[in-house]
């Protein structure tokens, strides 16, 4: 499976990994922290939002390469400024980091599953990190359940609004029904989550 991701990809995805990473841990230790629990911290986030990021960007060039097409995530060096500069100034991370390019003519059909496959893969991985909800309870597990499930949430949510270049303007597109299911899904995921 590696070999179908160029050095030049996985690059990309790693930086991006690492900079959605420490935007997310700099919300988390607004207000000062120490070293140890600034690791902690970003160790969480790498954990947490990286995963969630890399997997849902890799379901993308996955589905688009089952239907024979190239596919390939490109980093967006300015947004990932943005992400870590928002973070570390106001609290607020908005991460775009960039986008998994598809290449050939996908029809209609194909390019809704290869949006939904994206988040998707986010709501599927709500589920091993509601395990670990359960199994912390109230210890660091719990706490990294809480925050993967709250992530992968807010990632498909985010993903599945149906404007610009997002996920949910080619699943609505495509199937208005799949878009609803998906979208309903997810919201109610994020929601409960914050209940938390």
């Amino acid at each position: 499976m590696l070999e179908r991701i160029p050095l030049r990809e996985r690059r990309d995805l790693i930086i991006a990994w690492l900079a959605i990473s420490i935007a997310f841990t700099l919300i988390y230790v607004r207000g000062g922290v120490n070293l140890t629990n600034f690791l902690l911290l970003f160790v969480m986030s790498l954990v947490t939002v990286g995963v969630a990021f890399v997997l849902h960007e890799l379901a993308h060039k996955f589905v688009a390469m089952h239907y024979g097409y190239w596919a390939e995530f490109r980093k967006d060096n300015q947004m990932l400024l943005v992400a870590v500069v928002l973070a570390a100034l106001v609290g607020v991370v908005f991460a775009a980091p960039g986008a998994t390019y598809v290449y050939g003519n996908a029809t209609r059909q194909e390019n809704g599953w290869i949006s939904a496959a994206g988040p998707i893969t986010n709501l599927l991985l709500c589920i091993p990190f509601l395990g670990l909800v359960f199994l912390g309870a109230e210890g660091i597990l719990g706490l990294v359940g809480v925050l993967g499930l709250r992530i992968n949430a807010m990632i498909a949510v985010f993903n599945m609004l149906p404007v610009s270049v997002l996920d949910g303007r080619k699943v609505l597109a495509w199937n208005p029904v799949a878009f609803g299911v998906i979208i309903a899904a997810a919201a109610g995921v994020l929601i409960w989550s914050l209940t938390l």
